[in-house]
């Protein structure tokens, strides 16, 4: 599996009520069931007019399938190919 980053443009998001977010959460579990174990949900972050959804997915047909199913737009799919944190800058490289 991919990792990947989804940025959808979602307007108003940011100002939704937990109730509504939770309705967001179960619309896209929904999808994700139909899709198993093609495509996995790890978190999302929720912007102003934006959310940023970290999914770990065989290929981005696999995302794709996943908005249309659920309902919410995949507007930018980013592969994820390294992750570095503030411990890279400690010590010698390897």
């Amino acid at each position: 599996m991919k990792t990947y980053v989804i940025e959808r443009d979602i307007p108003a998001i940011g100002a939704m009520a937990p109730a509504e977010l939770h309705s967001a959460a179960q619309a896209s579990n929904a999808a994700l069931a139909k899709l198993a174990p093609r495509v996995q949900w790890q978190h999302s972050y929720v912007a102003g007019n934006k959310t940023f959804c970290v999914y770990l997915a065989e290929d981005t047909d696999a995302i794709r399938e996943h908005a249309t199913l659920s309902g919410f737009p995949a507007d930018i799919i980013t592969e994820i190919t390294a992750r570095i944190d503030p411990s890279w800058g400690q010590g010698a490289a390897s």
